[in-house]
């Protein structure tokens, strides 16, 4: 006997539920690869973590309204 729990049998996806979930797929796949090529590389930058994340400016572990 496995360890998990049986799962229920699911209805088979029609053909234009399997070309809905292809297409998704591919715009996810488009858009990471578009997301990955606009952002610049940034030069000089803060090392680690954006230290506006918050919306405060942190430093060594102090944060500061500006």
């Amino acid at each position: 006997m496995s360890d998990q729990p049986s799962l229920p049998d699911r209805k088979p996806l029609s053909p234009a539920a399997q070309r809905a979930l292809a297409e998704a797929e591919a715009r996810r796949q488009a858009a990471a690869a578009a997301q990955a090529e606009a952002a610049p590389k940034e030069v000089q930058g803060p090392k680690g973590p954006e230290p506006t994340r918050y919306g405060d400016w942190e430093r060594n572990g102090i944060a500061s309204d500006f």
